[in-house]
């Protein structure tokens, strides 16, 4: 089935085969090299060329192998991939009679003709047909949704409107990359065009934006924003082989001084476990979203090599079994925040969020499977809340299961099909918390915590009280994932991992020589 796809070798793949070969890599005086993240003033990642730096096809929300799993489940009848396909091949969008209606210039925002629901629409056409045929193997499928593609390809030269420019810019950028992702090998699509549209029409839009925020004070704008173009900047990077553009949004990820960095989307770490999230102080959609947002930035990371996922002590977990926890009608801290306001050299001001907004225990969103599956099934974490909420949600749907706005075009969704995986062998399964596990809590209620401090089970010898690696002579404090001795053999056959020592994940790149470094152990509405 589908046997040009399968004669691909996905860097997965390779690094398994690496890892299994290589044995033990002998940490020296060239980490620096290792580390494969040399920078530029402008804090951009300047190694590596623009092309050809061996990123894994297809390797945005899907690799190979996902899109394998998805198939033999399915063919198979298994439960929850049949009901999750069931709610694919039922929506409108998946179906391959769709036909495109391209446009020149895309508007989003007041004071112009908008248009972009024309756009999101066929976006999401494109990707459910794409996922139905890797899925069912009828190409009637995975036509449609090179027509769609190449349409636009052909036509769209530009994106306008208010700042609400910028959204359309990072939503619909990283989910049309991702829609490509899935027809790149075939021989009907319009590659190099494809290339040329994601990098002069979306990503400079996204890329501008987290430079200088749309000329606003860098806190003017919430947490999502930031998140849309991150999302965007990475897809570009991953499908057109650019080094530089994955760089920079691991860079701000860690670092950014936007709200989207994750430090500023996630500001405090409760004695509970939790880490508030910031945008819970402005209402539970945009939460929403940005949880979403961040998965979705963390697993097409995760999908080449680089683990967002584990930075900070899986700082974005905490964030997410906050949010579940909220949105399950929990009780949650809240610590006020002020940010502020205003135009750079132009009006300014202040806003100021006191508590955790009101919810609503039935609104959902298509972001927890991705999320829960990560943590619980790859990593063998605890994780109740994100748990509870994922299995409520599920199946999950796409777009246009959410309502016709654009908030239900958000997220590509389809999360149940797409995410749910079996537990990795060796994730500290079978008693006690995996080191580094960043559990919000032991048990399933919506209330209970457990006890924060205490020791996780098969934390190694010298690893800090949470299971933090220790810091590297001349590394940076916080900068690696938490990895116990519990969960080592699991990333081991994953990942292709050669060694584990200093706190450093060292992998060989595809087509490279030199090991890399896990990074991080990995106005409107909106």
């Amino acid at each position: 089935m589908h046997e040009t796809r399968r004669r691909q070798i996905s860097r997965r793949s390779l690094l398994k085969a690496t890892g299994a070969t290589a044995g033990a890599v002998t940490l020296s005086t060239g980490i620096a090299q290792a580390t494969g993240r040399a920078q530029t003033a402008g804090g951009a990642q300047a190694a590596g060329s623009a092309r050809g730096s061996g990123y894994a096809h297809p390797g945005l929300l899907h690799t190979g192998a996902d899109l394998d799993r998805m198939a033999a489940k399915v063919k198979a009848g298994a439960a929850p991939y049949a009901a999750g396909f069931a709610k694919l091949a039922a929506n409108r969008h998946a179906q391959s009679g769709w036909t495109a209606n391209p446009q020149a210039t895309v508007y989003r925002g007041a004071g112009s003709p908008q248009n972009y629901a024309i756009l999101y629409n066929d976006v999401h056409a494109a990707y459910q047909n794409a996922l139905r045929y890797h899925v069912d193997g009828d190409t009637a499928h995975a036509d449609t949704a090179v027509a769609i593609l190449n349409s636009w390809s052909g036509r769209l030269t530009s994106l306008e409107g208010s700042a609400d420019r910028f959204l359309a810019a990072g939503l619909y950028g990283y989910q049309i990359a991702n829609a490509a992702e899935l027809v790149r090998d075939r021989d009907d699509f319009e590659l190099d065009r494809f290339r040329t549209m994601l990098t002069t029409v979306f990503a400079p839009l996204s890329e501008s934006f987290l430079e200088n925020h749309n000329n606003a004070v860098v806190t003017n704008y919430w947490t999502n924003w930031d998140l849309t173009a991150m999302a965007c900047v990475l897809a570009t990077g991953i499908f057109c082989d650019d080094e530089a553009r994955v760089g920079r949004v691991v860079e701000y990820f860690e670092n950014g001084a936007g709200l989207g960095s994750v430090r500023n989307a996630i500001p405090v770490v409760g004695e509970d476990g939790l880490a508030e999230w910031l945008e819970a102080g402005r209402d539970q959609g945009h939460a929403l979203l940005g949880v979403g947002l961040m998965g979705t930035v963390c697993e097409m990371a995760w999908n080449q090599g680089i683990d967002l996922y584990g930075y900070d002590d899986s700082r974005f977990l905490k964030g997410a079994q906050y949010v579940a926890k909220w949105s399950l009608g929990g009780d949650v801290t809240y610590t006020a925040n002020t940010r502020e306001k205003g135009a750079v050299g132009g009006w300014s001001g202040t806003e100021t969020a006191a508590d955790a907004a009101p919810v609503d225990p039935t609104m959902t969103r298509p972001v927890w499977a991705m999320i829960a599956n990560h943590y619980t099934r790859r990593r063998g974490l605890s994780a109740p809340y994100l748990t509870r909420i994922a299995a409520k949600a599920a199946p999950e749907g796409g777009g246009g299961d959410y309502g016709p706005n654009s908030g239900g075009y958000d997220q590509l969704g389809f999360g149940t099909l797409a995410f749910t995986r079996d537990r990795a062998a060796g994730t500290g399964v079978g008693g006690g918390k995996a080191s580094g596990a960043g559990s919000a809590s032991a048990s399933p209620s919506v209330t209970g915590s457990a006890d924060p401090s205490a020791p996780a089970a098969n934390t190694p010898p010298g690893s800090a009280p949470g299971g933090t690696a220790p810091t590297p002579a001349g590394g940076k404090s916080g900068d690696l994932a938490s990895t116990g001795s519990s969960d080592l053999a699991a990333w081991t056959a994953a990942t292709g991992i050669t060694a584990l020592a200093g706190g450093l994940l060292l992998l060989r790149r595809r087509g490279r020589g030199q090991e890399q470094r896990r990074t991080g152990g990995g106005a409107h509405s909106e």
